[in-house]
C-alpha cells in the first residue's frame, strides 16, 4: 500500500507514494474553455482583494501572483479546503475520495466541514486518487488564474507543465519530501498565494488555540503515549508522528510512538510485519478505517492481544463513512481540523 499508488488505493492514503511526475502525460496547454466547466465554476465568487502582487517562493522556485485570482485550480490533495477557508471557491480540484456509485453530488464536496463553503457550486475535478497525474488538458480548459500544488507530489517536470497554463505554487521551499510540511506551514503558505497572508496566519492561530484547550481540557494526555494506525492489505499501518494525523494526536497533548519514524524511513507511515507490533503497543490507539476493514482489524489476533485493545482505550474513528472524522484527520486543513480536535478529543472517553 505505501510503496505504490495504485488505482485502488484508499482515500486516507492518498499520499501513498511520490509518483514519477515526468511520466505524466500532458494535453492541450493552451485555455480554450469548456461550456460544461463553465457554467459549474462561473459562480466562484470574486477574490477579496488582498496584498497584491506577490511572489511566493517554494520547492521549485518563485512564483508571483500580480492580482487576486478568481479561477483558482488546485492540484494539492487537500488544497481545495484551504482555498475555500479563505473565501475562494476552486474551479478545478482532484477527487480525493472516490464517489460511491450512483451518489451525488461528490463526497468532496459534501464533509461536514466544507459543505456550507461550496453550497451548490460543484468544481470540475482535474485529477482522481489513484490517477497517474493531473489531466491537463482539462486543467487548462477551466482559464485558471492560479493553480495550486501544494499538498502534492508534483515534481519539477510536471510542475513546469502546469506553469505553462498559469502561475503556480508548489509545495512549502523547506518541504524535503511530499506531505512532509506542517499543516500550519501550507496553510500560510497557500493563503499568501491568495494574498491573504495575514488572515491564513490568523485561521492557524485560531485552530492552534483550539488545540491547545483540548489540551488543556485533558491533562492526562501527556502522560499517554500514543499511536494512529490503519487496517490496509492485511497488516497494521501506524502513521508517523510528522503525518498530519500524528501532529493532531500530539496536538491535543499525547505523547507519540516515535519509534515508527524510525523504521518508516522518511514516509508517513509503515506497514508493520508481525514481529514489529510492538511499535503499536501503546497506552492510547486511535484507528481510522471505515467499518469493514475495522471488522477485519478485530479479527486480527496480534492487534486484539494488545494491552490497549484489551482495556478498551481504542477509538475508533471512521474514515468516509458515518461522521467522517478518519477523513477529517487525514485532511488536516483549515476547515477540517476544527472539526477533528472536537470528535477526536472526544473518542477518548
Amino acid at each position: 500500500m505505501l510503496l505504490q499508488r495504485t488505482t485502488l488505493v484508499k482515500p486516507w492514503l492518498r499520499v501513498a507514494t511520490v509518483l514519477t511526475a515526468a511520466t505524466f502525460g500532458v494535453g492541450l496547454l493552451a485555455g480554450c474553455g469548456s461550456d460544461s466547466a463553465d457554467k459549474k465554476s462561473d459562480d466562484a465568487p470574486a477574490a477579496a482583494a488582498g496584498a497584491f502582487p506577490v511572489t511566493v517562493e517554494h520547492a521549485f522556485g518563485s512564483t508571483k501572483v500580480t492580482k487576486a485570482p478568481k479561477r483558482v485550480v488546485s492540484v494539492g490533495y487537500t488544497d481545495d479546503q484551504a482555498i475555500l477557508a479563505l473565501g475562494t471557491k476552486p474551479v478545478g480540484m482532484v477527487d480525493q475520495y472516490p464517489n460511491p456509485a450512483g451518489k451525488a453530488p461528490d463526497i468532496n464536496t459534501q464533509w461536514p466541514w466544507v459543505k456550507d463553503k461550496w453550497g451548490d457550486t460543484r468544481p470540475e475535478v482535474v485529477m482522481n486518487n489513484g490517477d497517474a497525474g493531473p489531466n491537463y488538458e482539462k486543467i487548462a480548459s477551466l482559464r485558471p488564474d492560479l493553480i495550486v500544488a501544494v499538498y502534492s507530489e508534483i515534481d519539477k517536470a510536471a510542475y513546469e507543465k502546469l506553469s505553462k497554463i498559469a502561475p503556480t505554487v508548489g509545495r512549502t521551499k523547506g518541504e524535503k519530501e511530499p506531505f512532509s510540511a506542517p499543516w500550519q506551514d501550507n496553510a500560510v503558505h497557500i493563503a499568501k498565494a491568495l494574498g491573504k497572508a495575514d488572515e491564513g496566519a490568523e485561521l492557524v492561530k485560531g485552530i492552534q488555540t483550539k488545540l491547545d484547550t483540548a489540551e488543556k481540557a485533558n491533562p492526562g494526555f501527556a502522560k499517554q503515549t500514543a499511536v494512529a494506525v490503519s487496517w490496509y492489505k492485511d497488516a497494521v499501518v501506524p502513521f508517523t508522528s510528522t503525518d498530519v494525523r500524528g501532529r493532531l494526536v500530539t496536538g491535543i497533548g499525547f505523547k507519540y510512538q516515535t519509534k515508527i519514524d524510525e523504521i518508516a524511513d522518511g514516509g508517513f507511515s509503515v506497514p508493520l510485519s508481525p514481529e514489529r507490533m510492538d511499535l503499536v503497543d501503546v497506552d492510547r490507539i486511535f484507528v481510522i478505517n471505515d467499518k469493514a476493514d475495522t471488522e477485519a482489524l478485530k479479527k486480527f489476533e496480534l492487534f486484539t492481544n494488545l494491552p490497549a485493545v484489551k482495556n478498551g482505550k481504542v477509538s475508533y474513528l471512521l474514515d468516509s463513512e458515518g461522521p467522517a472524522v478518519g477523513a477529517a484527520m487525514s485532511q488536516g486543513t483549515l476547515l477540517s481540523l476544527p472539526y477533528a480536535i472536537d470528535e477526536l478529543a472526544k473518542s477518548v472517553d
